[in-house]
Order: C-alpha cells, then structure tokens, then sequence
C-alpha cells in the first residue's frame, strides 16, 4: 500500500507521523538541543553586536568625523593655495593633534597626554560633553593672561589636578577649567597611548611646540556648503589640483575605517571560534540522533513489518530531528538577538552603539543557516545506518551505531552538507584567507582525532594483562566494540585544543611584553628634538643617568604613494602588508647599516654616495607589498613627491622595540630638508627613580621634547592584549562547554550498553566497587590520552601564531600544559562518573531478560 502513495501523499504522512511521534517530548535531545542553541547563539550575537557597530559608526559617521570631509596633514600646515581649496567647499574647521608633556608648574611631576587644539568652529557635527557644561570658547579662551584647558579625567587623576589647577604644556602655563566627558571625533582621530589634554589653536602656537619637523597632525575639517557635494567628487578634483599635497583624504562614510577593519576581523574570528563550536556540537548531534534512532529501533521494526519503505522511515525521523533542530536554533536566535542589547551597557562609553532594540536579519540569518546545516550534516549518516538495517536485525539487541555508514548516497549527501557549511563558512567571512586556514586546522584536527582514538584503541587492545581486574575491565572498555574512545577523543580534543592554543598565544604574547621586550627594549624614546637642542639634551640624559646608551636618528614624516610610478591605491595588497601604506610613516636616512638590521637582498649605498636617491625596504613587508630590489618607491614628504630607488631589503627586528623604519634613505635624498631628530635612552639597569630623574631632567630642560616611557607604553599595550584575550578566551569556553555537552551525549548514546555491560559483571560476582574503579580508571586514561594529544596540538598551533606570525621568541608555559591535562581529567572523569551512576543502580533482572 506505502509504494503506491504519491510523493505527495507520502510526505504528508511522513509530517503526521513524526509530529505524532514527538508528543512524547525532547526526551533525549536535550543536549542535542543544547548544542545546536549553544553555537547558533555564539554566531547570531557575534555577528550582531559587529552590524550595530559597524552600523552606527556608518550612521553616526559625521559625528564621529565632525565633519562631511576632513584633510589631514602631516608636519606641515596647508598652504595658502591648498586652504583656499578647501576653504570653497564649505565651513572649515582646523585642529592639530600631537604628543606632549605635561607638567606640573613646580616641575615635581609630569605625563604623557595626547595634546589637541581646537578652533572656534569645532565641532562641525556632533557635541562635546564637558564637565562643566558651557560653551568651549568660554573654556579654552584667555582670561587674565592665561588660556583655558580641558582635561581627561585620566590626566587629572595622574597629576592630582582638579579645575583651577594649572599645569606647563611646553613653555606655556594653562588652567584646567574642566574635564572631557565625551569627544565626538575621538574615535576618528585614532588610538591615542595617553589622556586627552585639549587647548585652542592660539594657546598652542605660544607653547613653542610646533617648531621644524615636529610630529603635528594638521587636520581641516569641512562641513559642505552644497549638500550635493560627494566624497569622490572632492577627492578627484582634490587629487587633480594638488597632486603632490600629500593629504590624507577621510569622508564621513568612512569615519573610522580602522576601527571598523578590527571590528569585522574580530567578529570573523568569533564567528569562526562559534562555527568551531558548532562543528563540536556536530558529534553531540550524531551521538543524539544514534541514542534516539536506537531507542526507536522497536518502532522502525514495526514500520518496516508493516511495508513502509525506507525513505518514509528517513523522512519521518529527519523531520523530526530538524524540527528539533529549529527549536535548538530559534532559542539561539533569540540570545543572540539579546547580546547587542546587553553590550549597549558595557560599551556604551567606548563605541557608539546606537540605543533601542535593533535586530539585524542578515546576521541572524547566517546563524540559523550555520545551525540548520550542522544538524543536518551530523544527523544524516546516522539516519543512513538506519535505513539499511533490516526489520529482523532491529529486533534484535544491536546498536544502530555499530552498523555500517550507509548507502553511498547517504555519505555524499553529509559530504556536501559539509561542503554547504564550509562554503558558507567562506563566503560570510571578510577575510577568506583566514577563514580557509581555520576550516583547514579544524578539519584536520577532526581527522586526527580521529586517528588518535583507533590509536589508543590499537594501543588497549595489544597492551599486555594486568593483574588488577579494574584496570583490566578499563582498559578493556577502551577496545571494545561500542566503546566511548571515539567520542570522548573527537568531543574534547576540539574544545581543550582551542583553549590551549589561545591561553599559550595569550601567554606568550604577555610574557613578551612584561618580561623579553622589557629587558631588550629602550627605556625612553625621545621625539621632536631640534636639531640645535641635540647636543643640550645628550648632556641633560647623560647627566642623569651615565650608565644609559643614547640612540639618535634624525626622522621626517613621509606618505608612500608610489611603487613603479603605479599609484597604490590600484594595488591589490594583501592584509598583513597594508599597515605600510595606510597614513604616514616615519622615515629617516642613514649612511651606514642601523645595527639593529642586516641586508637580506641587494647592497648598503657607500658612506659617501652622491648619486640618485635609494631607499632601503624592510624585507618581510617589502616583499608582501610585491617589491623588488631596483623599484621605484615614490613618498611625499612635507607636500612634495620623492622618488627613490629600492636598493636593499633589510631584516628588521620590530620585536626588539628599538628604532626601527620601514624606510631608510640614502642621506642625499633629504639633504637640506628640515626635520626633528629621534633619540631613544637603553639601561637596562636602571631603577625606577633614575628613570624618573631622567624624565624630570629632559621634560623640565626642554619642554617641548615629548618623552615616552617604553614601560608605560608596554602596560598599555599589555591591558588591551590581555582584554582582548579575555574575550578570545571566553569564546573558546564556548567550544570546550559545547565539548562537554558532547561528552554527556556520548555517555547517554552509551548507557544501554554499559548497563548491559554491569548487569552481566554484576551477575558474575563483580562488585559496584570494581566497576566504579574500572570506570573511573577507564575515563582517566582517556582524559590522558585527549590531553596529551591537545597539548601537542595546541602547542604546534601556538609556536606557528607566536614564532612565524607574530615574530616573537615561543616558549611552552607548564601552568598551560598542567591546567589542559587537568581539565580534561576533572572533565572526562566528572561527567564519565556523573553518567554511569545510573548505570550501576540497575537492577539485574529488567536487563537480563531483554539480553
């Protein structure tokens, strides 16, 4: 009768069966469930949280800008014909960002502050928040021979300043007369490593800190006086009358393209830790659907006695397994259409999150693919073993996960389902590169486990007998048919993989930081020195601290624009190399090799060479960019276009902390051009109060020479590494908790056997002792076996991330290794006991006469 019905007819009553079915409730599917919501959650609120920012920095994008357009400047400011320019497109607003030293008046104490000065049309777009809360003319205006300040309230806390205090920027004194509550621009204007200090643009011209080659960011800010003005329209007339100005041109639609760049990087990389996840889950939905389509193995008998064919059978659990699917994903939707509302109170004051409920449906969507997908690649194999079995053998007392893969078309089905998942994978990531290396690690982190759990199930099986009956019982239940070494292999291996890998990267990546590059690197660098104060100030620093190695090097500002005369803008560079051509850069020139470098492609120029202007590269960077040794490099400096020869690469230690270029002239190239000179101090024995000494001396001699702190600079840099490990961690958990899950699962997919398993020992005079030994002996050895082989794992990952991509010396961290083989021990013997308690309560005689 079943083959007669149509196709039609068919589905109808495979959906009417499997409904009918599931009234019996989730039974079974609760860690199904788990795993499917679990991962679906990681990837909606990933993605979600990166749309609201991305989407409110488009949104907000003249707030954040201040302005429609703004053109940058380095060292110089524009000339009188650029100005005029710019003056025609509409309101101009100018400001001046750079570093400085502010210093009590006493000259007892003294900080780094990022130092910004305002004219009396700022801000274009947007508002500035200060405490008090009046007009900023009245703020930062002269009033009895003195010029107002506003302050972070960072800066005010370091120098114990409060409003009416007055403190030096350069050679001029200034009253705080209120503090910065919020900056419109500030995201714009870029990472800052110190407290905002904010003066008007006449205070600064009397500070004497903009002198020949100081590090000034000039920047004009342009409200458009026609609202049909675009960004490209300004940027090509722009680029054709002025050729060689150097700007860098920014429009609102593109206020804060780093920031926005590290957002999206990030989120792929959460989203793929979450599909990782997923993928983690997959094997708790294969052990969920065996443990179901084995608790239904009466009813598919009945089915099959009664003529229903094979593909009604597969049709009615699959429905069933994707309507539970969609719960699992539906309860994921909604936590991670939840998250951006709760992250609006955590990043309320550092990213301008738009308020109000938002759902993104593009992001939620690419949640509910991944989800679906997973538990349709993970469920249909399972399904498969199903269909081929007999009615006869389904009588019988046989697991369906002992049988066979399935018919052909089954596994091709799961293959392209796993294809679709890592398909999807790519084509939502900004990234494709990363994406691919990452599936590519999972995919062969699956396929290894896979080969370690027959390895330690090769390994029990040929171990020699023991006299102890329990270890023989668990290393017995190792090899045996329907073991748990697979699972507990493929669902911790992934999880306790990612987690190490992170905490080493993390690891590694601060000890660097606190301890080699504090030891290598300089203690100060000292920026914007004048040439005629070069030798005023080596005495100042000698006398302070004899035993310290003074380095100096002059520096200019200069912007690539060029390679072959090609503009680079038409280039496709890719990712790791595009820092080198976004903004300017420091450049300097040289007669001899820098002794922190050695040429590794091409020849040093002669000490005394004359001829046309050479340039050296950094080699990594230079061959990335697609360089070769006889290039031309063409750079603005100071509004006008320099073109040089690449004559040498140099193998360049960014790691060493010390004065390092991307670009190195020959000293003709620059001859007679102005510039300031870069100095650095290195004693790696001295003491914290020479080190305030020093600071002292040269802030208070020379107050217009801004001095960095390597130490203050590498705590900074140390606190947002370990904040952004902090949430790379977290999102690892996910993986591990969804490794857990899978465990559980595992453990529930075997518990009938197991009870079998006791019941039989228990009748032939073992005691619920031995067995609780045995099992106990059983899940250590595999929780040792999983450590072992993701500390290997983790530990290759974590010396290719911190040797070959970040450059830094590796070095294994026992705590890590220590910590992953104890997890995967409390993990695999808490859950393994928690499991199989159940099992050892049974009584004998239910079980046997079903044997």
């Amino acid at each position: 009768m079943a083959s007669r019905m149509s196709v039609t007819e068919e589905a109808r009553l495979a959906v009417r069966l499997a409904v009918r079915e599931m009234r019996g409730g989730l039974k079974g599917f609760y860690i199904f469930l788990a795993c499917i919501l679990l991962g679906t959650a990681a990837i909606a609120g990933v993605n979600s949280v990166s749309r609201a920012m991305t989407d409110s920095i488009a949104n907000q994008g003249k707030s954040l800008l201040a302005a429609d357009i703004r053109f940058e400047l380095k060292s110089r400011e524009a000339s009188p014909e650029e100005l005029t320019f710019l003056e025609s497109l509409g309101t101009v607003s100018m400001s001046s960002n750079t570093r400085s030293m502010a210093r009590l008046k006493d000259g007892s104490d003294q900080a780094l502050v990022e130092l910004k000065s305002v004219d009396g049309a700022y801000p274009l777009y947007g508002a500035l928040e200060t405490a008090p809360a009046q007009p900023l003319s009245t703020l930062l205006s002269e009033e009895a021979g003195r010029y107002g300040a506003l302050a972070a309230p960072l800066l005010m806390d370091r120098l114990g300043l409060s409003v009416g205090s007055t403190i030096m920027i350069g050679e001029l004194p200034i009253t705080i007369r209120g503090t910065i509550i919020r900056e419109p621009d500030q995201l714009s204007d870029g990472f800052g490593f110190a407290p905002r200090l904010m003066i008007s643009r006449d205070a600064l011209a009397k500070t004497g800190l903009v002198r020949t080659g100081s590090l000034v960011d000039q920047a004009y800010k342009i409200k458009y006086s026609d609202p049909a003005m675009t960004a490209k329209a300004v940027n090509d007339k722009a680029e054709k009358d002025f050729p060689e100005s150097g700007w860098s041109i920014r429009s609102s639609d593109n206020a804060a393209p780093s920031l926005t760049a590290n957002i999206k990087r990030f989120s792929q990389f959460l989203t793929l830790v979450g599909l990782a996840a997923l993928a983690t889950g997959g094997v708790g939905v294969a052990n969920a659907v065996n443990a179901f389509l084995d608790g239904k193995r009466p009813v598919i008998a009945t089915f099959k006695c009664l003529g229903a064919p094979a593909r009604l059978i597969v049709a009615i659990y699959l429905i069933q397994i994707m309507l539970i699917a969609g719960l699992g994903v539906l309860g994921g939707l909604v936590i991670g259409a939840i998250i951006p509302i709760v992250a609006q109170f955590f990043l309320a004051d550092i990213l301008p999150l738009q308020t109000g409920v938002t759902l993104y449906p593009a992001a939620l969507a690419l949640a509910a693919l991944f989800g679906l997908l997973t538990a349709f690649a993970f469920a249909i194999l399972p399904l498969g073993r199903a269909r081929r079995v007999a009615a006869s053998s389904l009588m019988r007392s046989q697991d369906i996960q002992s049988l066979r893969l399935g018919s052909p078309s089954f596994v091709i089905v799961a293959a392209l389902a796993l294809a679709g998942l890592a398909g999807l994978a790519l084509y939502s990531a900004d990234d494709r590169y990363i994406a691919a290396v990452f599936l590519a690690a999972v995919t062969a982190a699956f396929i290894v486990l896979r080969l370690v759990a027959v390895g330690v199930s090769a390994a029990a099986r040929r171990a020699p007998s023991v006299n102890s009956p329990a270890l023989r019982l668990a290393i017995g239940n190792i090899h045996r048919p329907g073991a748990l070494t697979a699972s507990v292999v493929l669902s911790l291996g992934l999880g306790l993989t990612l987690l190490s890998a992170l905490s080493q990267i993390d690891g590694n990546l601060r000890r660097g930081l606190t301890s080699n590059l504090s030891e290598i690197a300089a203690n100060f660098f000292f920026i914007d020195i004048q040439g005629k104060d070069l030798e005023g100030f080596e005495k100042v620093v000698a006398a302070s601290d004899p035993e310290g190695k003074i380095t100096k090097v002059p520096m200019l500002r200069g912007r690539i624009m060029a390679f072959n005369g090609e503009d680079i803008a038409k280039r496709d560079v890719p990712a790791s190399a595009r820092w080198v051509l976004r903004g300017d850069r420091g450049i300097t020139y040289a007669d001899k090799l820098p002794e922190n470098a050695s040429v590794d492609g091409g020849e040093w120029w002669p000490a005394d060479y004359k001829g046309e202007p050479l340039v050296s590269f950094s080699g990594e960077e230079g061959r990335e960019l697609g360089l070769k040794i006889g290039d031309t490099i063409t750079v603005n400096v100071l509004g006008r276009n320099i073109t040089a020869r690449l004559a040498n690469f140099r193998k360049v230690e960014w790691q060493s902390m010390s004065i390092n270029f991307v670009m190195v002239f020959s000293p003709n190239t620059f001859a007679g051009a102005p510039h300031a000179w870069l100095a650095t101090l290195s004693d790696p024995k001295a003491t914290a109060e020479t080190e305030k000494k020093v600071l002292h001396a040269v802030t208070n001699a020379y107050p217009a020479i801004t001095s960095i702190r390597v130490k203050d600079a590498l705590d900074i840099a140390n606190q947002l590494v370990g904040q952004i490990a902090t949430a790379i961690r977290a999102a690892a958990a996910i993986a591990l908790v969804a490794s857990v899950l899978v465990l559980a699962g595992a453990l529930a997919a075997g518990n009938r056997a197991r009870i079998h398993d006791a019941v039989v020992m228990k009748t032939l005079g073992a005691t619920r002792r031995t067995l609780m030994k045995a099992f106990i002996l059983e899940y250590a050895l595999l929780g040792l076996a999983t450590a072992v082989f993701a500390l290997l794992a983790s530990s290759l990952a974590a010396w290719f991330a911190v040797s070959e991509i970040m450059n830094l010396p590796y070095a294994l961290l026992p705590e890590v290794a220590f910590g992953t083989i104890f997890i995967a021990l409390a993990v695999t013997v808490g859950i393994g006991l928690a499991g199989t308690w159940q099992v050892l309560g049974q009584k004998a005689a239910p079980v046997l006469r079903e044997l």
